[in-house]
């Protein structure tokens, strides 16, 4: 269990970097971002990015073999009044503008797609209904490409729901403009054969708030990979998760804050329960203060909760710090099996120990699901989560 770090105040640990569970940071370690599938090596496992990934079951997404096929992915869209939806093409000067793919997956997936849909929020519109955009798989391999964007000072709530069958590499956009919120939750809720990797990036606008949460449960092999990068002081990110990893599942999120301006404030909580032979999360946080970044306020944290046998958890906090000149920094990793205290708490009072664990895991999730704000989606994610804890005390 890797111990939380905290950078206070006023710290002189300029130029430093303090990690814990790991002494490498992915940040410095990766290939440079590029739109080109070319500048990425095919990889084969030991590289610091891909060490923890079963590139065997990927499905051919990493070494170009994976073709796209006509039975791949229906995308609907359900917006209220006021919101454009396009579908465009490849030529659109509103792609791309994030960042460019940062491994090879990505840039095959911006090398492939032939139509994108871009989502557009106008400037001062204050959504009250969410946007819901449904994106099943019927058994294909895909490449996808979706642009949400904010005017300043808009307001939206977007959830993105994946189910189904299929094979997809995607690169998702978020751009908000100045003073815009947006609140985005992705649901992976795939098959059990499903393989699903994408990279996320958000553009944070000036004064600007960001809040991400990801719930993951279902496919073979998930791996995301969120980036937030700031285009002006005063700009806030939240990242939140939520994953219940399966016998056999691989589930990977990989994150990157790049406080790449000054004073603005992230923070990041995942929190992940396993159970099952074999089955494995990886989770990967990495925050970088660069040196023009003053007033940055950080924070991240990852909880795993193993629930059986036969699990396995990768978790990998990084902090690198170009300059003490900050408000604060830290991050925090743990994990660990049930508290015997908890159960016996619950236990002393009458509860059968089966439900006693059933609550111990709900409360573990609470705080997560309650910053999804959506009622309905709530309310599946609860029932799932039963139906998971229903298999793991069975």
């Amino acid at each position: 269990m890797a111990e939380a770090q905290n950078i206070p105040v006023g710290s002189t640990t300029a130029g430093s970097i303090a990690v814990a569970a790991e002494s490498t940071v992915a940040t410095r370690m990766s290939a440079p971002p590029s739109f080109d599938v070319a500048d990425f090596p095919v990889p084969h496992g030991r590289e610091e990015e891909w060490r923890f990934t079963p590139l065997e079951r990927l499905r051919g997404l990493h070494d170009g073999t994976a073709a796209a096929t006509d039975a791949g992915l229906k995308v609907a869209v359900e917006a209220p009044e006021g919101v454009t939806v396009e579908t465009v093409g490849r030529d659109d000067a509103r792609l791309g503008r994030t960042g460019a793919p940062v491994d090879r997956v990505a840039a095959q997936a911006y090398s492939a797609f032939t139509q994108a849909s871009v989502v557009t929020v106008p400037k001062e519109t204050v959504l009250t209904e969410p946007i819901r955009i449904a994106v099943h798989g019927e058994g294909g391999t895909a490449y996808g490409h979706q642009v949400i964007e904010l005017g300043a000072f808009a307001e939206a709530l977007v959830v993105i729901d994946h189910t189904g069958d299929a094979v997809l590499a995607a690169n998702v956009e978020y751009v908000l403009g100045d003073g815009a919120k947006l609140t985005v939750v992705s649901v992976q809720d795939w098959d059990d054969k499903a393989v699903h990797v994408a990279q996320h990036n958000a553009l944070v606008g000036r004064d600007a708030s960001f809040k991400s949460v990801v719930v993951t449960f279902g496919g073979d092999v998930v791996r995301l990979h969120p980036r937030v990068t700031y285009a002006g002081t005063g700009g806030e990110a939240e990242l939140f998760g939520l994953y219940f990893t399966d016998a056999g599942q691989h589930q990977e999120h990989r994150l990157l804050v790049d406080h790449n301006v000054p004073h603005c404030k992230s923070n990041v909580v995942y929190k992940g329960a396993l159970q099952g032979d074999d089955a494995h999360a990886v989770w990967i946080g990495d925050v970088l203060i660069e040196a023009k970044a003053e007033g940055t306020d950080t924070y991240e944290m990852n909880r795993n909760l193993v629930l059986t046998d036969g699990a396995r958890v990768d978790s990998v906090p990084n902090l690198e710090i170009e300059t003490g000149e900050i408000v604060g920094a830290g991050h925090a990793s743990a994990t660990g099996r049930f508290d015997d205290e908890q159960l016996f708490y619950l236990m002393a009072r009458g509860i059968p120990e089966k439900d006693a664990r059933r609550l111990v895991v709900r409360g573990f999730f609470a705080e997560l699901v309650q910053q999804i704000g959506v009622p309905d989606i709530e309310e599946r994610l609860i029932a799932k989560i039963e139906e998971e804890l229903e298999a793991a005390v069975a």
